[in-house]
């Protein structure tokens, strides 16, 4: 009687480690398309702040060394810090790129893929005043992935390897990035569920009012305001049944996946929010097990796809990667030695998030010497790389439903009054009525917002921004400034006026004042609105 009890314990032990193990696996070829998808990611980002180089990247741009130090995490981690040099600057962006090359093609890719985690860490710290969640949820995806095998096929290393590839890999790095996603989404969704706008499927309709950061399709949506709320609590429920990603396998994950992919696509069609859709699907991907390529193995089959030349274009590949250099130090000891490594390191920061997550619930002193307790000097440490856990309150709880646009009041040496800001005469009226385009980058977007937070909130920001105009404008325009100020105009958005911001009420708010040169701050008024 005891052995057969003993035998159903054993059997439904194994059968449950065998589910938790198919929940947490990932195809090896699901993690190739990652880090071609995240490596891409790297080179577009880099290439697109490029284009602010001067402006938000050197000594004379409105982001100096010491103010993004000073907003920075404390000891905040950037190969950047250590240099003001524009073309030290310039080189560093240029090498970045060529690392993220070398994490695509996959030669010596762990090391690849810890590089482009730290530069990409050190560009965020270079500037934190134009990143967004999208930036966040980048540097945590590139973290965990460091623990993953990212070379294991199509790569270089692959090539060099002797021995054929895993088919898919399933352990604690790959819960662990995993469970990133769901935690995002379920936090999310945790902060959605205390606002009656989420729960009541008014808060989509709310949001495509907002041409700040609206664009492409939303003009044409809006005339359907029951299509948006079913899309709110589409998107509600799915964020409350998101962790459903892992606990489903199969075609059901892969339809669960379909939808995020498709609710992240609707928002790169309609909301100018950077990269953020295409960094979450690109967490999403490491969603498609091995159903996926089978089923897209047969519906290549069906369509009749002759996939002849993609042999024989990997084929070619493979030959050219067995002629890179493959110097290394290889020894069944050595080898040893790097899984201990490996194993260690993701110990400690397996056990630094068990850790943190207790203390967050116990009451801890500080030590006597007057230490910091542990929990906060496992955060600082998180801070310092940029991958400690924000709280994932995106449109939550309550959706922005203010419209915002900026008029820089300024004054000529000649006395004429301009608005500095929309290069303009000065009115207080919006510079367009699609007012996402009072942004050359959805970056500067982001700056504005800390921008106007750090107006109000009295810091050195508005004056860099200041400074800088009153350098740069006779430049660029033939004539000195005296004196600028900084308001902001909101637009309140009701269900009635989301497509009708003539109706809207409006008011300012005064961020900052600034005497150029010698000249004393004054304040100009703006008219009642």
């Amino acid at each position: 009687m005891e052995r057969p009890v003993r035998s159903q314990l054993e059997t439904g032990a194994h059968r449950v480690r065998r589910n938790l193990a198919d929940s947490v696996r990932i195809d090896t070829r699901t993690l190739v398309v990652f880090r071609v998808f995240v490596g891409l990611l790297i080179i577009a980002d880099v290439f697109l702040r490029s284009r602010n180089l001067s402006f938000y990247y050197t000594e004379d741009g409105v982001v100096p060394q010491s103010i993004a130090m000073e907003l920075s995490a404390d000891n905040a981690f950037s190969f950047y810090h250590l240099t003001t040099d524009p073309t030290v600057i310039a080189a560093l962006m240029g090498l970045q790129v060529l690392i993220a090359i070398q994490l695509i093609v996959g030669y010596k890719t762990r090391l690849a893929m810890v590089l482009s985690f730290l530069f990409v860490v050190s560009l965020d710290h270079h500037n934190p005043l134009v990143l967004s969640y999208a930036d966040t949820l980048f540097r945590l995806l590139l973290f965990w992935a460091i623990f993953l095998p990212l070379g294991e096929r199509w790569s270089v290393d692959a090539v060099h390897a002797d021995r054929g590839p895993r088919e898919s890999v399933a352990g604690i790095a790959s819960a662990l990035i995993l469970s990133q996603m769901v935690y995002m989404y379920f936090l999310n969704w945790y902060h959605k569920s205390q606002s009656d706008l989420w729960t009541g499927g008014e808060a989509t309709p709310l949001v495509m009012g907002l041409d700040d950061m609206t664009f492409l399709l939303t003009p044409y949506i809006r005339q359907f305001p029951a299509l948006l709320e079913l899309g709110t609590h589409l998107w509600y429920y799915m964020l409350m049944f998101s962790w459903l990603l892992i606990v489903l396998v199969g075609r059901k994950r892969m339809f669960l996946v379909a939808l995020f992919v498709g609710g992240h696509v609707s928002f790169i069609l309609t909301v100018r929010i950077g990269a953020f859709p295409y960094v979450a699907i690109a967490g999403l991907l490491l969603f498609l097990q091995a159903q996926f390529w089978t089923d897209l193995k047969r519906v290549a089959d069906l369509l009749d796809v002759d996939r002849s030349r993609l042999t024989r274009t990997r084929r070619t590949l493979a030959s050219h990667a067995a002629s890179v250099p493959n110097p290394c130090l290889s020894s069944p000891s050595l080898d040893r030695f790097r899984g201990n490594v490996h194993s260690v390191f993701l110990g400690i920061v397996v056990g630094s998030l068990v850790l943190l997550s207790i203390l967050s619930y116990v009451p801890v002193v500080s030590v006597i010497d007057g230490n910091s307790p542990p929990e906060q000097q496992v955060d600082d440490i998180a801070s310092s790389f940029g991958v400690d856990q924000p709280e994932w309150s995106v449109f939550a709880p309550e959706p922005r439903t203010t419209d915002r646009y900026y008029v820089f009041p300024a004054v000529t040496e000649d006395g004429e009054y301009i608005d500095a800001y929309n290069e303009r005469e000065l009115t207080y009226e919006r510079p367009s009525d699609e007012l996402q385009t009072q942004y050359d980058t959805y970056r500067e977007r982001f700056y504005m917002n800390s921008v106007r937070s750090s107006g109000l909130n009295d810091n050195e920001v508005p004056t860099a921004l200041a400074e800088h105009l009153c350098s740069t404008w006779e430049d660029d325009h033939g004539e000195e400034l005296t004196h600028i100020n900084m308001y902001v105009v909101s637009e309140d958005i009701t269900y009635e006026t989301i497509d009708d911001h003539d109706e809207r009420d409006r008011n300012t708010t005064h961020l900052y004042e600034h005497g150029c040169g010698d000249n004393e701050p004054k304040e100009i008024q703006p008219p009642e609105l």
